[in-house]
């Protein structure tokens, strides 16, 4: 079709002539709304940069409590889950260089405990006052949340509701059984 055939048709409709391909014998154009298709290029690009993984970070110390442990070591799991790279980072205050492998026990254990989710990328290292360990996810379909409930699909919830319905009857005959063997007690003295 020729050039001024097309712009003629491309007005009428209210829309823009846009080449597609120049290299193209004869070049390649379409009728569109320009303004409309940079606006799309431009949200495409935006959403494929949101992809890229983000670093996060959680501190941990030498002597570190049980229950701190859980909770820094289930913050990690939220992050891999969303499949974000996580940096471990157990920080020495004074005295506490002095015992610098009581810090890479802690840390040790932490990289086994969340094994299921990721993997080390090197060893932990001591820099400093710190001993640092980067975490890279595993890919989304090995992965195995443990200590995340709400991470928890819905099927396994109700496998769990059901084994904590059971829990809870087999309390209720042990406190039965107890109230019984107390009242034949009680009748024997």
């Amino acid at each position: 079709m020729d050039t001024k055939e097309a712009l003629a048709i491309a007005q009428e409709a209210g829309l823009d002539l846009v080449e597609v391909a120049g290299q193209a014998r004869p070049p390649v154009c379409r009728i569109m709304d320009f303004g409309k298709y940079v606006y799309e290029q431009q949200k495409k690009s935006k959403d494929s940069k949101g992809s890229s993984s983000k670093t996060k970070e959680v501190k941990f110390r030498p002597r570190v409590d049980v229950h701190d442990f859980m909770t820094k070591l289930r913050r990690a799991e939220e992050f891999l889950d969303k499949g974000n790279k996580v940096k471990l980072t157990l920080s020495f205050r004074g005295r506490e260089m002095a015992h610098t492998e009581i810090g890479f026990d802690t840390m040790q254990r932490a990289i086994r405990d969340i094994s299921h989710m990721a993997t080390p990328d090197n060893e932990p290292r001591l820099i400093g006052r710190n001993i640092n360990v980067m975490l890279t996810p595993l890919p989304a379909n090995k992965r195995k949340p443990k200590y995340s409930h709400h991470l928890v699909h819905p099927e396994e919830e109700d496998s769990e509701e059901q084994d904590h319905e059971e829990d809870e009857t087999t309390a209720e005959e042990a406190k039965d059984n107890a109230a019984e063997s107390r009242k034949e007690a009680a009748s024997e003295d």
